[in-house]
């Protein structure tokens, strides 16, 4: 079987090509990509060589954990992927002459039944956005955590993280961001600066900016016994002063990767009408265009999330 796929070839060099794919087994199913989305955060640390090493790392490589599909077909061991049935797919592998991290932005994949989440088909594109909506969840849903009343960046994580937070019953969160541009599709939340913002404390304060140097600036307004929670993903060593973390007794959280689980919340949340993903789609482009799409994705702040469409291929 054969795919056409986005591969970094190399840090700063992408393209699209043909690849060979691993014959789908028993416990595989076979999804035909509609559309698939651009992270701005971890694949822009693949496509700038700065990614820290990991399992299944090298180049080429295919990047991509934000795909919607439809199943083609399904192994004798994945009863409940029905064809024809639109899909979410985390992740795909199986490419002969390339690396899979994470492997889901080409036209076919081939992955583990158990990895593929079915879907509502009006939830259409906006099904790209599952990774990140679960990535804001598994952060506000750490054992023992407090609703944050502080949410730093309004990124389209910051404004997942927002929107979740409301969507989950608590108050509203106050919202910095430093860049103009990003002040705008506040959801039953205010953005603002920390100059402009309230001269208050926090008691739990989240980061969504992926801002390496951020931890000085949230502990500076931690109330006493406040916790800071780390929502992205930092490829630079941090670090912290410790006489004020110590003053105030501060807490540090680190947020992992969603798990299925938070992807099904999520997926709960959207059908009580909690939530919304309206709004968070701004770039849409051909994969034939990918080179231009993900430096988009990586540069413009008027992009708050790139998406490509595979029907343009057909």
């Amino acid at each position: 079987m054969q795919t056409h796929a986005v591969v970094f070839e190399q840090p700063n060099r992408i393209g699209l090509r043909e690849l060979d794919v691993v014959a789908p087994g028993d416990d595989d199913v076979v999804v035909e990509t509609i559309w698939s989305g651009i992270s701005a955060g971890t694949e822009k640390l693949l496509f700038e060589g700065r990614m820290p090493q990991f399992p299944g790392m090298g180049y080429p490589l295919v990047p991509g954990y934000e795909s919607v599909g439809r199943v083609v077909s399904a192994g004798r061991n994945c009863p409940g992927a029905i064809e024809g049935r639109l899909v979410f797919v985390p992740g795909a592998r199986g490419y002969r002459d390339a690396a899979a991290l994470f492997g889901a932005s080409a036209s076919r994949l081939v992955t583990a039944g158990e990895r593929v989440i079915p879907i509502d088909d009006g939830l259409a594109r906006d099904g790209t956005l599952l990774s990140l909506a679960a990535t804001a969840y598994h952060a506000l849903t750490l054992p023992g955590m407090a609703p944050p009343d502080l949410v730093i960046g309004h990124g389209i994580v910051g404004r997942l993280v927002a929107r979740l937070i409301i969507a989950m019953g608590n108050p509203a969160p106050h919202v910095w961001e430093i860049n103009p541009a990003r002040h705008h599709g506040a959801a039953g939340y205010q953005v603002t600066t920390a100059e402009a913002g309230e001269r208050r404390k926090w008691s739990s304060v989240l980061d969504a900016s992926g801002d390496p140097d951020i931890l000085d600036k949230a502990i500076a307004v931690l109330e006493r016994g406040g916790e800071v929670t780390l929502a992205g993903f930092y490829s630079e060593t941090m670090s912290f002063r410790f006489t004020p973390a110590f003053m105030r007794e501060a807490h540090i959280r680190i947020a992992a990767e969603f798990r299925p689980a938070d992807v099904h919340a999520v997926l709960d949340l959207l059908a009580r009408g909690r939530l919304s993903l309206d709004g968070l789609i701004t770039h849409s482009a051909s994969p034939g265009d990918a080179e231009a799409a993900y430096r988009t994705a990586f540069g413009d702040p008027d992009c708050l999330k790139m998406i490509l469409d595979w029907r343009e291929l057909q």
